[in-house]
């Protein structure tokens, strides 16, 4: 490691000490060094208090936090995040950014890297992802607003909402093909940052999230707990409510509801549910 404005060092390798390792990237970051911590999310349980005085000093420390869902598979319930994703969020100071592609990493590191008033995590999957075509969908600059609108009805307001943050982001955009086909008029909203979205003023807010759209679902590989505030009362939330399995990725995601079946099937139930009331 070199001296601050010198970006020719080398990483630190800590090894597997996860609570040293974030402890020593805070006290980089008060000598005025930008530092990063790597681990995989499922660890953020190791080093929590070091992670949160971070967050209580507002020590602009970023986070990579991979291996962030059951999609690990064979590594099993031990290694697979249920709550850490919800409890980051619910840290005080902290900035978590959750991106669904190349695209959206690029842009979560240009908002990071502003933010020097607050650590950053950044949660990134293990699995390998499509990079969405942007021809077809919204740019992944809509990541600077916490939450945006990647793909809509094409005509009409949509009928039902598909919210999704991350690895379930390109599982959403293929439930909304299958469901285009079907003449169903769907909208998905990305959603790498509750933290950015909820500084945006209320009109942007109302834009992404209309109150005329009952019907939505979110899907996030992850404890529901939070997406109430997103989907409502009578919303559809595909998550984990339980621990995860030792087995293939996909077999993992397809026990626990996480593939496009399951996905289109949520949302032709809330839009019927909502035609009912």
């Amino acid at each position: 490691l070199q001296a601050k404005g010198t970006y020719a060092g080398r990483n630190f390798h800590f090894g597997i000490r996860e609570h040293a390792m974030c402890a020593a990237a805070s006290g980089m970051a008060l000598a005025g060094l930008r530092a990063y911590a790597a681990s995989f999310l499922i660890f953020t349980d190791y080093c929590r208090g070091a992670v949160r005085l971070a967050a209580m000093m507002g020590l602009p420390v970023v986070y990579v936090w991979t291996h962030d869902s059951i999609a690990m598979g064979e590594d099993g319930p031990t290694h697979q995040p249920i709550e850490q994703l919800p409890s980051l969020r619910a840290l005080p100071g902290m900035l978590v950014l959750r991106p669904a592609d190349a695209n959206e990493v690029v842009e979560a590191w240009r908002v990071l890297v502003q933010h020097t008033d607050c650590p950053a995590s950044l949660v990134l999957s293990r699995q390998a992802l499509p990079t969405l075509d942007r021809s077809r969908y919204a740019s992944a600059a809509g990541v600077g607003r916490g939450a945006y609108i990647l793909a809509d009805a094409e005509e009409g307001k949509p009928e039902v909402l598909l919210l999704a943050s991350g690895s379930e982001v390109a599982l959403c955009i293929a439930a909304y093909e299958h469901l285009k086909g079907e003449g169903i008029r769907a909208r998905v909203v990305s959603m790498p940052s509750w933290e950015l979205f909820e500084q945006q003023d209320a009109v942007y807010r109302d834009s992404v999230l209309p109150d005329g759209v009952e019907a939505r679902v979110s899907v996030e590989a992850a404890s529901p707990l939070g997406w109430e505030r997103y989907v409502g009362r009578r919303g559809a939330a595909i998550a984990m409510r339980s621990f995860g399995l030792s087995a293939p990725g996909k077999v993992v995601q397809s026990h626990f509801g996480f593939d496009v079946a399951h996905v289109v099937a949520a949302a032709q139930q809330q839009i019927a549910l909502c035609r009912a009331i």
